[in-house]
Parts: structure tokens; sequence; C-alpha cells
């Protein structure tokens, strides 16, 4: 059992008003409001599109490229019983076989067959996983596979039967699925959205390479603990799930170039974080970033406000310290809009 002496659970809780969850984003993206930390002088209320001016020359930005995929699944038993299933994340190349979240779990057997309203079949339930609260899942359909021309394309499957994947706290119908997609979204996989990188356009962007600052990419397969509070008294008791990163050699050698590297999202945070503590470029990673820990690539970290009680608050804490309430009570007192769809933060770790 690890401990962080004096530290509990209750330390990384706050009160979060129901309205102040955002519902709908905001038009246009970079509309969002900003709040700029600046260490001992005072937070500094600015916008998303400010950014351009908040950044320097020699700055390198790096964002999580993965592109969500309509991922929660409304399905029929046999029985005629409704079941639901979350795909976190491909467990093959073909993107046939997931693993996933299912409901109702006690009752769904292995080798049990989900269909759609329409009676299609889509999803085979597998065995639980390892980590024993999620399933493996075979999905109907096939990736261009030559000897199965009539197979219907897994994620054209997913296109017609499957929903984007939004939090729960969201309960207001998303008209646009692209909302909850970042403009720069390349490969598909994620069942929840780099919620930072939501505020970019791809004219900010392009304004903000014209300030001087390099744009590079990292994809970080955002998995279940996106959707999990911490449960243990000790926070560190809490079980990471991993998660598969990728950070290409043309962005490690941006870090390692640049004057500061900016991470849009916690997402990004943890692919950079995690190459850097392991030497690996690509792979798995369960990394728990909390108090105390060794800072090797992220000077700058913008990202939206967190659940209390999560990881990410927790690696809010280990970036900033103590300074991580003051903000957030900042940005209730000043109607700043929070979760997936609300405002963000620009925080500073030299400014601790």
């Amino acid at each position: 059992m690890r401990s962080l002496p004096g530290v509990r659970l209750g330390d990384f809780d706050y009160e979060l008003p129901p309205d102040r969850i955002a519902q709908r984003p905001i038009e246009p993206r970079d509309a969002a409001r900003l709040l700029v930390d600046r260490g001992s002088a005072g937070p500094e209320h600015r916008y998303v599109r400010d950014l351009p001016e908040l950044l320097q020359p020699g700055d390198l930005l790096v964002l999580n490229d993965t592109k969500v995929i309509p991922a929660r699944l409304r399905l029929r038993r046999a029985t005629g019983g409704a079941a639901e299933v979350l795909l976190l994340e491909p467990l093959d190349g073909a993107r046939r076989h997931w693993e996933a979240l299912v409901r109702p779990a006690r009752k769904l057997t292995s080798g049990e067959v989900l269909h759609a309203p329409s009676g299609e079949a889509v999803v085979t339930v597998g065995e639980r996983t390892a980590a024993g609260d999620t399933f493996e899942v075979e999905l109907s359909g096939s990736i261009d596979e030559p000897d199965e021309p009539d197979e219907p394309d897994v994620l054209d499957v997913l296109d017609r039967h499957g929903e984007m994947p939004l939090p729960p706290y969201i309960t207001t119908r998303l008209d646009e699925p692209d909302r909850y997609q970042t403009v720069y979204a390349r490969e598909p996989g994620s069942a929840a959205a780099p919620t930072a990188g939501l505020h970019f356009t791809p004219e900010l962007l392009e304004e903000i390479r014209g300030h001087g600052v390099r744009i590079e990419y990292v994809e970080l397969v955002v998995g279940l603990d996106t959707f999990r509070p911490i449960d243990t008294e000790n926070p560190l008791d809490h079980r990471m799930h991993t998660e598969r990163y990728l950070v290409p050699e043309v962005t490690a050698e941006a870090c390692r170039e640049a004057e500061r590297v900016v991470a849009v999202g916690t997402t990004a945070v943890r692919a950079l974080e995690s190459a850097a503590a392991t030497g690996t470029r690509i792979g798995r990673t369960d990394l728990f970033i909390h108090r105390g820990f060794d800072w090797q690539v992220v000077d700058l970290m913008m990202t939206n406000f967190h659940l209390p009680r999560t990881t990410l608050l927790l690696m809010i804490d280990a970036f900033v310290g103590d300074r991580w309430r003051d903000l957030y009570e900042t940005a209730l007192a000043a109607d700043y809009r929070f979760l997936s769809f609300g405002d963000a933060m620009l925080l500073d770790r030299s400014a601790r």
C-alpha cells in the first residue's frame, strides 16, 4: 500500500453546483474562457482565442489527435431486455474485438449476442477481462476483408448503431456530434474526447503557428479512468487502467528543442510523461501522476476543469500544488463553465 503522509481523498474534493456543468459547447470553439495561472500574482481572465499572445516563440504546443468513435451502443438481448455496450479500446488491428463496459454486467453471459432494434446482430459478449470490471466483446463486420465482400465494415456498424459517448453528466442532446471531436482528430479509437482540444479552430492553430509556436501531436486512447472517480480513502490505492499511447519521434525531438512544452489536456500530459518515464515512445501506460511526481517534459498545461475526487484533479495538484483550489474557487465565483464542454485553464508549473 502506498501512502502520501496526511493526504486523504477528501483533499481533492470541492463543491460543484450542477448548474455549473456545461451542457452545450460554446460557439465559436475558441470563445471559451481561459483562466491563466499567474502564480502569486493571481489568475488572469482571458479567452482561448488569446492563446497566440499568451504563448511565446520557441514554445511547443502538443495536441492529442485521437478520434472519438460512436462507442455507445444501445442494444437488445434475445429476451427483449435492454443492454448497453460502451467500447473502450480495440484489442486488434481490425477493431473487431474490444474491451468494453457492458450493462447489465451481472446478467450477460459469454457468447450472448446483442442486437440492434432492427434485429441486426451487433455485439457478441465475451469473457471478463483481467481487470474484472470490463469485458471482451466482438463486433459484427470486418475491415475491408476481401474474402468477406458482403460483410459490413466494423466502423460502418458503429456509424449506424452507435452514439457519441458523452459523459453521464451531460444530459442535453448534442445535435452536432462533431462538436465532441477536435478539429485535428485523426486516428479513430477513443471512447472520450481529449476535451481541452475541443476549444481549437483551424484558424486559431494557424495563428498560433504564425507567432512562432511549433505544433506537434501525440496519441493517447482515452480509457476507463476518464469515467471513474476514485473510491478509495487513500487516493494511491486507486488502480489505474492502462491506456495506449504514441509519441512520434518528431514530437519527442521537438520537446527536446522547445523553450517550453505546452501540453493541451491531461491525455497529452500522460503520453509525454509516460514516454519520458519509460524511455519508450509507444506502448501502454498506467502512469498515476500525483504529488511528488518527477516532471520531465511538460512546462505548461492547458486543461478544462475536472470533477472532484478524480485522478485528473490529482494530476493538477501535482502540477501546481495546493493553488489548484484557489484557481477553482476563482473560476466558480466568476461563473466559468465546468467539465467537458466547459471553459479552460492555462497552468504554469514554474509559477509554483
